[in-house]
């Protein structure tokens, strides 16, 4: 066994050279069992092995940078990095981070959850060595589908204008989580698969390496001739005309051959990109056959590959999924558009069902608002299904393009709170904060999916302006369907329990913590009233004003930053009232990046639990409190 020698780059050095390809097929057994017990991003890291293994092969880590593109591919890394024996806490509360991480390793040099970062990243890191006089090497390594972000073409440009000595590896496979799209995408497939260009290139290669000892001048005239085949055989040289010195395709799977394309490119001056075609999923056919599905995988057989995730209540994206279909089917100005998510938002039914209406413009939120603005202005219903986590992405989309024009897009928020293994780079619990203060905008979040699918209805029967609602990466509570979809009246909540003289407003899942903490709290002789604020803007202007004339003590109970969600809302709405007697207290998602773990151990973290919200009720109602539990927020 080799892999268990390996605890530190140098370690990898230490191999003769031929012993790699036996430590690569050692990683991949490696990486099929530790995430068939934790699940994780496997395919994408099958398809990375020889391609990590030969840039630490070949370069001084931590010296030279390597920067991860979202980072759903560093596994491998991380492995030859000291974390082996880290691997079966992967993903888990207080365990090993499923992306890049710089308070894990020195190695880890950049931290991304969201993509097209790399590029940007790695210019920044060569302009400051270049500043510092050193003589380090930066190295990104991006995947074809973050290509199709505005950011990595902002940096390609920037980068071939600067003429900065850095590596960029293009880790073709053809896949992000969905399959790509767009005329990058195209372009990329026209270099791979242009068997004239590969064989003469080819060709060319082998006749320069038979000439016994090239001088100079020749291997100059040789390069030109290469540069010239690529030109009459590759529309566009789109790399080249950028300013990069572009190498490939090359095997991702060929060792010796990636090898010496990276020692080749250190000889080259300025921006080199070497495009490498990978296979996702490699050496696990079942990876390999689906690799949508096995990008990210819950615990797994081995053997059949079979997921080993309980059968449950359809979750809220599934609900949603189902809804506008159902709703489309009456509504032919219906179109849904994402951001390279079409699986992940639920819209593979209705991708089938109306493709002409299925938008997935790629990595590009920035475009998708825009893009869904012009669509309304034209008499269009867009429905912009985006993860709450990369709507961030958009923002000035949503103030300038959207929200100033006061047009009519319908945002479908999914992966609203926390999100579980993902961890801090994808919990939605920022969306309120940045959206309820946009003029024009209407907000809301259900307590259930029946409730979903209702505020699904009025969003798309509301024709004053955005709307959107958010749910949460869960399933369902299993609640009936009503028959007949309706509309709720904008900026109405509701009292799903009757109680005295307190309160605990709550919104989306929350509801059900509430509802647990007002049992709770009936054995301290206390009868709580839970509201359903699901309206998150409008707020419910009659129900605040009421409850504070009646001495209703309140509590807000949120999954989603204390600091400028609900909780201030309502503080906000009482101060420009005047109504100075309306005591508030507020449960939410502390001032700090809450980690990965399960869902029910970051609300436990962040304090979210009945027992706390019955705890902070019972000091509002009686003057005292029980103990909190250590870590939760005082």
């Amino acid at each position: 066994m080799l892999l268990p020698q390996i605890n530190q780059p140098g370690d990898l050095k230490k191999l003769p050279a031929e012993q790699l390809e036996p430590l690569a097929q050692e990683i991949r057994q490696f990486l099929i069992e530790k995430l068939s017990a934790t699940g994780g991003h496997l395919a994408s890291n099958l398809g990375v092995v020889e391609l990590t293994l030969a840039l630490h092969y070949c370069y001084d880590s931590p010296k030279d940078k390597f920067i991860f593109d979202v980072g759903h591919q560093a596994y491998v890394h991380k492995i030859l990095t000291g974390r082996q024996e880290k691997f079966d806490t992967l993903r888990k509360y207080k365990g090993l981070c499923g992306f890049v991480k710089r308070t894990e390793s020195e190695h880890d040099v950049w931290e991304a959850g969201h993509s097209s970062t790399s590029l940007s990243a790695a210019m920044g890191m060569a302009m400051a060595r270049d500043l510092k006089g050193e003589d380090n090497k930066v190295v990104a390594i991006i995947g074809d589908g973050a290509l199709t972000g505005g950011m990595a073409f902002e940096a390609l440009n920037h980068i071939g204008h600067e003429k900065k000595n850095l590596l960029v590896v293009l880790n073709d496979n053809e896949m992000s989580i969905a399959p790509n799209v767009g005329a990058m995408h195209n372009y990329l497939s026209r270099v791979r698969s242009d068997r004239h260009y590969l064989r003469a290139k080819d060709d060319v290669e082998s006749l320069i390496k038979k000439i016994p000892a090239i001088g100079g001048k020749l291997a100059r005239t040789a390069e030109k001739v290469k540069d010239s085949l690529k030109y009459m055989m590759v529309p566009g040289v789109l790399f080249e005309e950028l300013g990069f010195k572009y190498i490939g395709p090359v095997d991702g799977h060929d060792l010796p051959k990636l090898m010496e394309t990276f020692r080749q490119s250190d000889n080259i001056d300025g921006p080199v990109l070497v495009h490498v075609v990978t296979t996702k999923g490699k050496g696990y056919k079942p990876a390999e056959a689906d690799s949508h599905k096995w990008h990210g995988i819950s615990p797994y057989k081995i053997e059949s590959g079979k997921t080993l995730k309980s059968a449950g209540n359809p979750m809220y994206t599934e609900v949603f999924g189902s809804t506008l279909i159902e709703l489309a089917e009456q509504d032919e100005r219906i179109v849904a558009v994402t951001p390279a998510m079409p699986g992940g938002s639920g819209l593979m039914a209705f991708a089938e069902r109306f493709p002409k209406r299925m938008i997935d413009v790629g990595i590009a939120e920035q475009h998708a608002a825009t893009l869904c603005a012009a669509m309304a202005m034209e008499g269009m219903k867009p429905v912009f299904a985006v993860y709450s986590t990369f709507m961030q992405r958009a923002y000035d989309q949503i103030v300038h393009d959207i929200c100033r024009h006061n047009a009519n897009v319908i945002f479908a928020i999914d992966r609203a709170g926390f999100v579980g293994a993902d961890g801090e780079t994808h919990q939605g619990v920022y969306d309120i904060a940045f959206l309820r203060h946009i003029p024009n905008m209407v907000l809301m979040m259900p307590k259930d999916e029946n409730e979903l699918r209702h505020m699904m209805k009025t969003s798309l029967d509301y024709d004053k302006g955005p709307i959107g609602f958010r749910y949460p990466r869960v399933n369902g509570l299993g609640v009936p369907f009503d028959t007949e979809l309706k509309n709720i009246p904008i900026g109405s909540w509701e009292t799903v329990r009757e109680g005295e003289n307190c309160a605990i407003l709550a919104v989306g899942p929350m509801v059900q913590t509430a509802l647990a903490a007002a049992e709770l709290l009936k054995s301290s002789g206390i009868q709580a009233s839970v509201v359903n604020a699901r309206f998150l803007k409008p707020l419910d202007e009659n129900m605040l004003t009421d409850l504070a004339d009646r001495g209703v003590k309140l509590l807000v109970m949120e999954e989603a930053s204390q600091a400028g969600g609900l909780g201030g809302a309502v503080l906000e709405f009482y101060a420009s009232k005047g109504i100075a007697h309306a005591e508030v207290r507020i449960l939410g998602v502390p001032d700090c990046f809450i980690e990965h773990g399960s869902i029910k151990e970051q609300q436990q973290e962040s304090g979210l639990t009945a027992e706390n919200a019955a705890d902070l009720v019972r000091e509002a109602v009686t003057g005292s409190r029980l103990a909190l539990k250590a870590g939760l927020p005082s």
